[in-house]
C-alpha cells in the first residue's frame, strides 16, 4: 500500500508538471495604463481569434495565462490599431513593458526568445518608419517651397509647376528613400537567415514598408520569391515547426504566390538593392 501511494504521488507530480508546461504566461507593466483594458487574440492560420480582455490594475500591471496546444502568434492590443505580436513557447513567462496607446512603438519584451526576436524586428521597423516619415515630410516641404501641385490628368496623378530646382531636391529625397528601403531589405533578409526555422520568419516576410507594400515585395520584384522558399525550407527542416498549422498554411499560400510570380517573371527586372525604386 505504501509503495502504491508513493507511485501514485509521483504520477500526480509528473502530471502536474506536464500540465503546467502546456501553458504560458504573459505579464507586464504598462505606463499610463492604470485601470484600462487591453485584449488578446490568437493569430491563427485562418485569421485573428479573440481570446480575452485584460484589465490593468491601478499600477498598470497585468497577468494572462494561456493554454499551449502548439506554437502560435498572439496579438496583445491596447486598441484596434496598436498591438504587439508575441510568439510564446510552452512554459515561458513573457514580460512586456511599454506605454499604453503607443505600445507598438514603445514596448520591450523578455522571457521568450522568439517573442524577443519579433520585438527587435518591430524596433527596426519603427526606425525605418521614422526615417521614411522624415523623407516624406521633406518632400512635402519642397513641394510647398517650389509651388508644386498634384493634379489628375486623364486618370493619372501628375505634378504641375515642375522645375529644375524641385527635380534636384526630389532626386535627393528619392535617393534617401532608396537608401531607407535598402536598409530594411538588408535587415529583413539577415533576420530570415539568422532565425531560419522559426515561425518569426513568417512575420518578417510580410513586414511592410511605406504603407501596405511588403519589404519582400514579390509583386514588384519576383526574384525575391527565393526568400519565400528559404523560409519554408527552414520551417520544414525544423522538427518543432515542420507540422505546425502555420507552416502548413504558409505552404499553401506559397504555391499561390509561386503561380503569380511565374506569370510575372518574364517582365521582371533583375533585383538590385541599389537599383530598387
Amino acid at each position: 500500500m505504501k509503495k502504491y501511494f508513493l507511485l501514485s504521488a509521483v504520477a500526480l507530480l509528473l502530471f502536474a508538471g506536464c500540465k503546467k508546461e502546456n501553458t504560458f504566461t504573459i505579464e507586464g507593466s504598462i505606463d499610463n495604463g492604470a485601470g484600462k483594458m487591453m485584449y488578446i487574440e490568437e493569430l491563427t492560420p485562418d485569421g485573428p481569434h479573440f481570446l480575452d480582455s485584460i484589465k490593468l490594475d491601478k499600477k498598470g500591471n497585468f497577468t494572462y495565462k494561456g493554454k499551449y496546444d502548439y506554437q502560435t502568434f498572439y496579438n496583445l492590443h491596447t486598441s484596434a490599431v496598436d498591438y504587439v505580436v508575441l510568439l510564446p513557447y510552452k512554459g515561458e513567462k513573457i514580460k512586456v513593458s511599454g506605454v499604453f496607446d503607443s505600445l507598438s512603438l514603445s514596448y520591450k519584451v523578455d522571457g521568450s526568445k522568439e517573442s524577443a526576436a519579433l520585438w527587435q524586428l518591430q524596433d527596426y521597423s519603427n526606425y525605418g518608419a521614422y526615417k521614411l516619415r522624415d523623407i516624406v515630410n521633406t518632400d512635402h516641404a519642397n513641394r510647398e517651397r517650389f509651388n508644386i501641385q498634384t493634379v489628375e490628368v486623364d486618370g493619372m496623378m501628375r505634378l504641375t509647376g515642375d522645375t529644375a530646382a524641385y527635380r534636384e531636391a526630389k532626386h535627393l529625397t528619392d535617393s534617401l528613400y532608396r537608401e531607407a528601403y535598402d536598409e530594411q531589405v538588408m535587415y529583413i533578409t539577415q533576420f530570415l537567415q539568422d532565425n531560419s526555422g522559426s515561425l518569426a520568419t513568417l512575420i518578417a516576410l510580410y513586414k511592410p514598408f511605406n504603407g501596405n507594400h511588403p519589404i519582400i515585395d514579390v509583386d514588384r520584384y519576383p526574384e525575391l520569391f527565393t526568400y519565400y522558399e528559404q523560409v519554408l525550407e527552414g520551417l520544414e527542416g525544423n522538427d518543432a515547426t515542420a507540422d505546425n498549422p502555420h507552416t502548413l498554411a504558409f505552404k499553401n499560400v506559397m504555391e499561390r504566390v509561386r503561380f503569380q510570380v511565374e506569370r510575372k517573371k518574364p517582365q521582371a527586372v533583375n533585383f538590385s538593392l541599389n537599383g530598387a525604386e
